[in-house]
């Protein structure tokens, strides 16, 4: 039975967890958003849908099983000594009560939306609380426990037989999907980045571009700081259409991080809303065209939670719907996150998009959109060499 054409995967437990008191990742981002849409009226209650329960045996398609045994244990408040090894215990990865269940509950939702996808009961979904692109197959990284984005992945892969394209448009390279598909020829990962020059995780150099079968199936673009809307389209416009064009894929994954705003306070990226809003319009354009409209989103980073992610997210749904977040804010929305938020109420904003000339241009503007389009150049060129010797035939 179909659905919705669009669905927006959702349950209160998504926003309910935190990391810790003052870490930057807040997952009441989530709840920000779904609320901001409903109060505009671009999400209906038909839309909704809850995830699917997952077990943890599907964990086990990408993680190693003693990694998941070890974040289970520290869940359960267990000693656990070497749990540094694994990437848990650290101010980026601290462990909590309940954490193997929490973010377990953002996996079976991200799961959940690729399977509506895939199975033909949703046009397009989104899960906002998944996108936890750093995980890695034996370690947690970046603030991320386990990588939902490439179990989902699989999932389509494996149950479905589909061509998976997955596009990362967060300000950190998305290091733990290209690793764990870096030599699967199902599976092209293609990242538009802050460069690890100067960011977290320090991977995505434009050499890395696949392993044995999977040559030529990953992507990456390392941007310079301050990164502005004109370039960053630019550079999207010069790798991306050629390289979904070039693999055809069935269905078509995005990380949407919203930490590529300029007013993110952990990436150095100089990008507007607008700009932001428009990459999503493309990719809606890019699934229609090559992947029969099969469209997932996922979160991701964002650590301006009030202020950006809800906006940023929401224009992310609206391009899914085929719908546009516009004009002033609803004013029941700023009324109940004022009162719930207290103080950090007055991060609220009032309008959907900034006001032109809001932010001073960058130094070294020119500089800057020079560089990023020798790298994007010089990128596609090389992919599409590396295309044309295993395929003299297909073309680039």
């Amino acid at each position: 039975m179909r659905l919705s054409d669009h669905a927006f995967v959702y349950a209160p437990d998504l926003a309910g967890f935190d990391l810790s008191r003052d870490h930057p990742f807040k997952p009441i981002r989530l709840e920000l958003t779904r609320t901001l849409l409903q109060r505009a009226g671009l999400l209906t209650e038909d839309q909704l849908v809850t995830p699917a329960p997952l077990s943890d045996k599907a964990l086990l398609d990408v993680h190693d099983a003693r990694f998941v045994e070890t974040v289970k244990a520290a869940s359960r408040g267990d000693a656990v000594p070497d749990a540094q090894l694994y990437g848990l215990g650290t101010s980026d990865n601290p462990i909590f009560a309940g954490m193997h269940e929490a973010v377990l509950g953002v996996v079976a939702a991200t799961v959940t939306a690729v399977e509506l996808v895939a199975s033909g009961h949703a046009k397009r979904a989104a899960n906002f609380s998944g996108g936890l692109h750093h995980a890695l197959a034996a370690r947690a990284s970046g603030f991320c426990l386990y990588n939902d984005l490439a179990v989902g992945i699989r999932h389509a892969v494996r149950n479905h037989g589909m061509r998976v394209a997955y596009v990362d448009l967060d300000a950190h390279h998305g290091d733990g999907v290209q690793w764990i598909f870096y030599e699967d020829p199902a599976v092209l990962t293609v990242s538009l980045h802050e460069s690890g020059r100067y960011l977290f995780p320090g991977t995505g150099h434009t050499y890395e571009t696949g392993k044995g079968a999977g040559r030529g199936t990953a992507v990456n673009v390392p941007l310079e700081p301050y990164t502005e809307d004109e370039s960053f389209l630019e550079v999207f416009d010069l790798v991306v259409p050629a390289a979904l064009r070039h693999f055809q894929p069935d269905l078509i994954v995005l990380q949407a991080g919203a930490d590529m705003h300029t007013r993110d306070p952990l990436a150095d990226m100089s990008l507007s809303l607008t700009a932001m809003a428009e990459s999503y319009r493309r990719m809606v354009a890019l699934a229609n065209e090559l992947s029969g409209g099969r469209l997932v989103v996922m979160g991701g980073g964002g650590y301006d939670p009030y202020r950006t992610v809800p906006r940023a997210w929401a224009h992310a749904w609206a391009a899914l719907t085929d719908t546009e977040l516009t004009g002033a804010l609803p004013g029941e929305w700023l009324e109940e996150w004022r009162a719930k938020l207290g103080s950090l109420g007055g991060n609220l904003p009032t309008a959907a998009d900034e006001e032109a000339g809001e932010y001073p241009p960058v130094p070294r503007r020119a500089a800057i959109t020079r560089r990023n389009r020798l790298v994007a150049t010089r990128t596609i060129e090389t992919l599409q060499e590396l295309w044309r010797k295993q395929d003299p035939n297909g073309g680039a």
